[in-house]
C-alpha cells in the first residue's frame, strides 16, 4: 500500500494537503530529493526542511523556508546544497546553531566593556562613539557585519561633516572590538581591515603676539583664583589637561623645580621642569592651604556656559571668549616651548610680570594640599 506522506512535491499537491488536528503536525517527504520534507501545522503553516543523517553523527534537521514564499524548485535547490555539504563531511545544522548562539554587536560591546573597555583610558569616549554612531550595528550578528557595512557607516559620518579624527576613532573602536572577538573565539575576520583612515585637520590657530596682552589682562581680572592659577600653570608647563587636573603634591619637588608626571597619555612617566613663575604659583597655593586636606588640585572641568558679558563675565564668542575656551590649556599653546626649557620667552615673561604679583609670605600649612581653604 502506498504511503500518502511520500510523493513528488508540486505546488498543487502541497496547497491541497489537509490540516492536521489542533496541536498536531504532519510531515510529508519528497520522493525526488533525498531528505526534503514539508511539515504542516494545524494553523496552516507549511515549512520546508531537510532531515538526514550526517557523516559520523546522528540525524539533523535544517529548516529551509516556508511554502509558498519558497517555491518547490527553490526548496529542492537549497536541499541539494545541504546534501552536498553533508557529503563533504559538514553539518549545516551545527553551523546554524553556532550562528544562533553567536553574539550580536550589542552583546559583544557589553562583554568588550566588562573584559577590556573599563581598563582603557578612552572608555568613556568609546561609549559615546558607540551610542552616537554605531547603533545600526547593535542587532546584527558579528559574522554578518561586513566591510561594506562598516565602510558605509564611516562614509555617512564623513558626508555629515564629522571630523576626520572622529571617523578614525569610530573605525578604531570597531576594529578593537573585532580584535577581541577574534581573540575570544567569536569571529574569524575583522571587517575593518582594508578600510582607509581619514586625514586629520591640524590646528593652525594660536594666540598672536598682539593678543597676548589682552589675554593676560583678562586672566589677571579673573576673580576665581583657582581657575586663574590653572590656566597659568597650563601655559607655564605645557602639560596636558588630564595630567594637570590630576597633579598631586607628592609629584612635585618645588626645591628642584620639577614636577614628575607618573602616568602620561602614552603610559610612560615624564619630568616637567617648572619655571620660576610656576614654582611661585604652586608655593603660594601650598602656603595658603589650611586645615582642610586635599591631595589634588581643586579645579574641575567646567561647563561651556560662563557668566554673560553683561554680568561682567566672559563671552563664549569673539575676542572676549573665556581663556579656557579661547585656547585649550596644555596642548599646542604659546608656552609649549617653555615646557621643555622651563622658561618663558622674554616677551611672555614681561607680560606675565605685568599682571603677576608676588604673594605675601605665609606660614606653610604642614603637608597640606594644593587647594586653599574655601570661605
Amino acid at each position: 500500500m502506498d504511503d500518502p506522506t511520500r510523493f513528488q512535491f508540486n505546488k498543487e499537491k502541497l496547497l491541497a494537503l489537509p490540516l492536521p488536528a489542533a496541536g498536531a503536525r504532519a510531515t510529508y517527504r519528497d520522493t525526488k530529493t533525498t531528505g526534503l520534507q514539508l511539515r504542516v501545522t494545524s494553523t496552516g503553516v507549511r515549512t520546508f526542511s531537510m532531515y538526514r543523517r550526517t557523516k559520523g553523527g546522528g540525524p539533523e534537521r535544517v529548516t529551509l523556508g516556508r511554502f509558498p514564499a519558497m517555491t518547490v524548485e527553490q526548496a529542492r535547490k537549497a536541499a541539494s546544497t545541504v546534501n552536498a555539504e553533508i557529503e563533504n563531511g559538514g553539518n549545516p545544522a551545527e553551523l546554524k546553531r553556532v550562528l544562533k548562539s553567536e553574539p550580536t554587536f550589542a552583546e559583544m560591546f557589553k562583554e568588550y566593556g566588562e573584559r577590556h573597555g573599563t581598563k582603557k583610558r578612552s572608555w568613556t569616549t568609546d561609549q559615546s562613539l558607540y551610542a552616537n554612531h554605531l547603533q545600526s550595528l547593535t542587532p546584527r550578528k558579528l559574522t554578518v557585519i561586513s566591510r561594506a557595512i562598516i565602510s558605509r557607516i564611516l562614509s555617512d559620518l564623513e558626508r555629515e561633516g564629522k571630523a576626520g579624527a572622529t571617523i578614525n576613532n569610530v573605525r578604531a573602536l570597531v576594529s578593537s572590538i573585532y580584535g577581541r572577538a577574534i581573540e575570544w573565539g567569536y569571529a574569524t575576520a575583522n571587517p575593518v581591515m582594508g578600510i582607509r583612515t581619514r586625514a586629520k585637520v591640524k590646528r593652525d590657530r594660536f594666540l598672536q603676539a598682539d593678543e597676548l596682552p589682552r589675554f593676560f589682562q583678562s586672566l589677571a581680572e579673573e576673580q576665581n583664583e583657582t581657575l586663574r592659577d590653572y590656566i597659568l600653570l597650563a601655559l607655564l608647563t605645557g602639560a596636558r589637561r588630564a595630567n594637570l587636573l590630576a597633579m598631586r603634591w607628592a609629584e612635585t619637588n618645588l626645591a628642584d623645580s620639577v614636577w614628575r608626571i607618573p602616568d602620561t597619555k602614552n603610559g610612560t612617566p615624564q619630568n616637567v621642569t617648572l619655571s620660576p613663575e610656576a614654582v611661585t604659583i604652586l608655593q603660594a597655593r601650598r602656603d595658603a592651604a589650611q586645615a582642610r586636606r586635599c591631595v589634588r588640585l581643586p579645579w574641575r572641568r567646567r561647563k561651556r556656559t560662563y557668566r554673560g558679558a553683561e554680568e561682567g563675565g566672559h563671552s563664549r564668542h569673539g575676542a572676549g571668549r573665556h581663556p579656557l575656551r579661547a585656547q585649550r590649556p596644555g596642548r599646542r599653546n604659546p608656552a609649549r616651548p617653555a615646557a621643555h626649557t622651563g622658561k618663558l620667552a622674554s616677551e611672555d615673561r614681561r607680560i606675565v610680570g605685568d599682571y603677576w604679583h608676588e604673594p605675601e609670605p605665609q606660614e606653610p600649612a604642614g603637608d597640606g594640599n594644593l587647594c586653599p581653604a574655601r570661605p
